[in-house]
């Protein structure tokens, strides 16, 4: 039998539960109570936002109806303050009609309960939106510890060190002028970060080998691409990134790695990728070469653009972009 003193208690989820009615308060407080939760509870908007501010709390349960601040207005105040983390929120309401429900979908209410509830029905929805943030909060962890293993990667080389970061930072940026939205703005700016995380896989040596590479050694290489993939699959939130992982170097041509793709066969995002990277390339000094100004760099890509090796009109689209944003003095910098 294990002794009492080395086990470990398993943390009780925490709910936040706002209602500016006591009794209706005090009904949520009781059943939340009797079924496991620690509950922070709050007459009005301030109160709660003072509670989430200095309390660990997993999900909310708002009502609707409130004096000054209601609970739409609420609701959109909390996942602001949770700024990209995935945050529950379930809004109490009487009101059942379809323009009641939009205004709460658009503050960023996770699912709706009516009045009056049943109590099964609300333990049931809150017991799931914890499981899907569950899921989502392990899924961010395993994410950042990616994320975090290709910059600590890089660091060990003095020649590559930060430069996946300014890819990513060229690619977001060139997907926003481009008019891609946020989500494809960050898939790219992660796509970036992440392109040479199959390097993991390769010796130092081979890396930071001065002279040529043997046709053995390039192949190895080329490997990354695959091998970057790979780590990323797992990864649920890393899905929509892993064609631009794989297949930033393919080229325009048909000539490029590993599959050998031509033209828009190559994916939309690893066209973008592949000239932020041969960009960042280019300004950046290596063990076999001194850096260019980002002057050359973008006379190199402006005259060779149509040489096979890049999408044409992407690459005219991100000279341009150097030139009316003004990215080049961020790059100096």
């Amino acid at each position: 039998m294990v002794p009492t003193e080395v086990l470990i208690a398993e943390e009780k989820p925490s709910i936040l539960v706002v209602d500016d009615l006591l009794p209706n308060l005090e009904l949520l407080e009781a059943i939340f109570t009797r079924n496991g939760f620690v509950v922070f509870t709050a007459l009005d908007a301030y109160s709660a936002i003072e509670i989430f501010q200095t309390q660990r709390v997993d999900i909310a349960v708002l009502d609707v109806m409130m004096p000054g601040i209601d609970g739409y207005e609420l609701c959109k105040t909390i996942k602001e303050m949770n700024e990209k983390q995935f945050f529950p929120v379930i809004l109490l309401t009487a009101l059942i009609d379809k323009q009641s429900k939009i205004i709460g979908l658009e503050s960023g209410a996770d699912d709706f309960i009516s009045k009056p509830f049943d109590t099964e029905e609300l333990i049931t929805k809150v017991k799931s939106l914890l499981r899907l943030k569950s899921l989502q909060d392990d899924l961010e962890h395993s994410e950042n510890v990616i994320l975090t293993l290709a910059v600590a990667m890089e660091s060990r080389d003095p020649y590559t060190r930060g430069h996946s970061t300014r890819v990513g930072d060229i690619s977001k940026s060139f997907a926003a002028f481009l008019g891609f939205g946020g989500r494809v703005q960050q898939q790219l700016r992660k796509a970036g970060i992440l392109h040479d995380i199959g390097k993991i896989g390769l010796s130092s040596t081979l890396l930071c080998k001065e002279g040529n590479l043997t046709e053995e050694e390039f192949g190895e290489i080329r490997r990354h691409t695959l091998i970057g993939e790979e780590i990323c699959r797992p990864l649920v939130s890393m899905r929509d990134s892993l064609p631009a992982i794989r297949n930033h170097h393919e080229r325009w041509d048909g000539n490029g790695f590993p599959d050998g793709l031509r033209g828009e066969r190559i994916p939309l995002h690893a066209r973008i990728l592949s000239i932020a990277d041969s960009f960042d390339a280019m300004v950046s000094q290596r063990p076999y070469r001194e850096g260019r100004s980002v002057m050359t760099a973008l006379e190199v890509l402006r005259f060779e653009r149509n040489d096979g090796q890049w999408d044409p009109v992407l690459t005219s689209q991100f000279l341009e972009m150097m030139q009316v944003t003004g990215l080049q003095r961020m790059v100096n910098a």
